[in-house]
């Protein structure tokens, strides 16, 4: 990767990555573009665009005036959010896909796309689940990003784009909230922790879900870029993972840095249906052995590095 490209750069993802390909590529090669600006260090340290990534022309246009050679495409609805209106979804989410595929086809750039534990569904193996299994979810936004993973596989076979990607479990960031997904959860505990001494779970005891902390995200995000294609047998739906939990082992980890912290639960039907949909672990073999994926964070490490860092965030 040379001259990146990056939709959605205010998101949760986009608003790290791009911090953290600027560190590694140098600020002037990586152009970040959204819908919006604001005044974050993402706007303010090197080349920002506005970029509606429904708009084709616009889309290619600035591409072509960056020379981009990466295209990393994060622009998207998230699940929860996507389910109160799958319209607007399949059309921002895949219409905005097609719209990067067909740049990077026609200027000759790589793309990465990020799929989800999204695509797997009730019927899906719940423990290790592998890298190749039954994919019927039950969301519109894991139907949009099964559609995806098919996609970048015909560019990939048809035009010969070098397309790649990963299935990511839930995020957990101490830098952004999050964005409307199922796994939310995971990041608002720490808010509500460390200010209230108390969080109210909208997802039931015993619901666990894959989980990564954000370094590991980004870090697995160039890797699989730099990764030599000819190792790629997966190459727009890697599995991976660093941890599974539950609410209430969360909570626990959060007690033994917070000790007067408690739990409650008021469910949401809607983000408790999906997540029983997904798997409680999934197995991470294939990306290890294809391009030297390991999470370096678990629970532990994960839980006391986030406190350490939201309460320097959060302090007067």
């Amino acid at each position: 990767m040379k001259r990146i490209m990056i939709t959605g750069a205010l998101g949760q993802i986009g608003s790290e990555l791009t911090l953290f390909l600027r560190k590694h590529y140098g600020a002037e090669h990586v152009l970040a573009t959204d819908i919006r600006k604001n005044d974050t260090e993402v706007v303010r340290s090197g080349p920002f665009e506005l970029l509606d990534v429904m708009d084709r022309k616009a889309f290619n246009e600035a591409a072509g005036r960056f020379h981009a050679d990466t295209i990393i495409h994060l622009a998207a609805l998230l699940s929860a959010v996507a389910e109160g209106n799958p319209l607007l979804a399949w059309h921002l989410n895949m219409g905005g896909l097609l719209n990067a595929l067909e740049t990077a086809r026609e200027q000759k750039a790589q793309l990465f796309t990020p799929s989800s534990i999204g695509v797997f569904g009730p019927s899906t193996q719940k423990i290790m689940t592998p890298q190749e299994t039954v994919l019927r979810p039950v969301t519109m936004y894991g139907v949009n990003k099964v559609a995806g993973e098919l996609l970048a596989d015909y560019y990939f076979h048809k035009f010969s784009v070098d397309t790649r990607g990963i299935r990511f479990p839930g995020l957990i960031s101490y830098m952004t909230l999050p964005g409307g997904g199922t796994t939310d959860y995971a990041v608002e505990i720490f808010y509500d922790a460390i200010q209230n001494g108390r969080y109210t779970s909208y997802l039931r005891q015993g619901t666990y879900i894959d989980m990564m902390y954000m370094p590991d995200a980004l870090k697995a995000i160039a890797d699989v870029m730099e990764a030599d294609t000819k190792q790629l047998k997966h190459r727009n739906a890697y599995n991976v993972t660093g941890m599974s939990f539950s609410p209430e082992e969360l909570a626990l980890e959060i007690q033994n840095h917070l000790p007067g912290f408690t739990l409650e639960y008021k469910i949401d039907p809607v983000r408790q249906r999906i997540a029983d949909s997904w798997p409680d672990q999934i197995d991470a073999s294939a990306a290890k052995n294809e391009w030297g994926f390991v999470a370096q964070y678990d629970l532990p490490k994960m839980t006391k590095d986030m406190i350490e860092k939201l309460s320097d965030k959060l302090a007067p």
